[in-house]
């Protein structure tokens, strides 16, 4: 009785205990859906991000041919230049300020009347409305200031800044003050800012040295949402 007690208690164990193959199945066919799991959701996440980079590209393109397309004819009479970043550089210093001044000149005040209510238009349409995440304006100079006042480099970059930043405060005050941008301040407000960028970022000449004057100029520059699109998808996908 005793042996066929202990007997039954074995046959009890033993019937309840999984073989070392089986765990190891089990846990290897776990591991192979948690790593599938893994592998659909990046390559879910690497499929919306290339969707949003064609997008991207697509509305770049389509823009800088219709800022082409709108302002081919008057940039060579404006001094300014559309790159194919979406900037749109105003280039001629004697036309935009006096020497360390931010009071727009009477010639630059031209130019932005006919300018800007073209280019708010095209970027405010409902073709580009909803891609646009930033509208800057970006004062630059040249490392320059006058050695009279200060032999730091430091110093002349600090003025520098202080000028450049009157600059586009100058700027952005006079476009949004246009009566033909009216509709759209509300928008402009959100998506208008203004940079004082000082010498950081210099234009130099075929010899390596830096162009003073064409460094002094003023940029209109278009950021899309492609950026902050990426980020959101990144983020929810942690």
């Amino acid at each position: 009785m005793f042996r066929k007690g202990i007997g039954r208690g074995q046959d009890l164990r033993e019937d309840h205990w999984i073989p070392l193959s089986d765990l190891m199945t089990g846990l290897m066919m776990i591991f192979l859906l948690v790593a599938v799991s893994y592998m659909s959701s990046v390559e879910l996440t690497n499929y919306r991000i290339r969707q949003i980079a064609v997008r991207y590209d697509e509305v770049h393109n389509s823009l800088y041919r219709d800022l082409q397309r709108e302002f081919q004819k008057d940039l060579p009479r404006w001094g300014a230049e559309l790159h194919r970043d979406l900037s749109i550089r105003f280039r001629e210093p004697d036309v935009l300020f006096d020497t360390g001044s931010d009071v727009l000149k009477p010639r630059f005040r031209s130019i932005l009347e006919d300018f800007f209510p073209r280019y708010i238009a095209i970027l405010s349409s409902k073709k580009y409305r909803k891609s646009i995440s930033e509208i800057r304006i970006e004062g630059h100079t040249s490392s320059f200031w006058n050695k009279d006042i200060t032999g730091s480099s430091d110093q002349a970059y600090f003025n520098n800044m202080a000028l450049s930043q009157a600059r586009t405060r100058s700027t952005l005050a006079y476009v949004l003050g246009l009566p033909a941008v009216s509709r759209e301040k509300a928008w402009l407000k959100a998506e208008l800012t203004a940079n004082g960028l000082s010498s950081s970022h210099l234009i130099f000449g075929r010899k390596g040295l830096e162009d003073s004057a064409a460094s002094q100029r003023v940029e209109f520059r278009v950021r899309t949402d492609a950026a902050s699109r990426i980020a959101r998808i990144i983020e929810v996908s942690r």
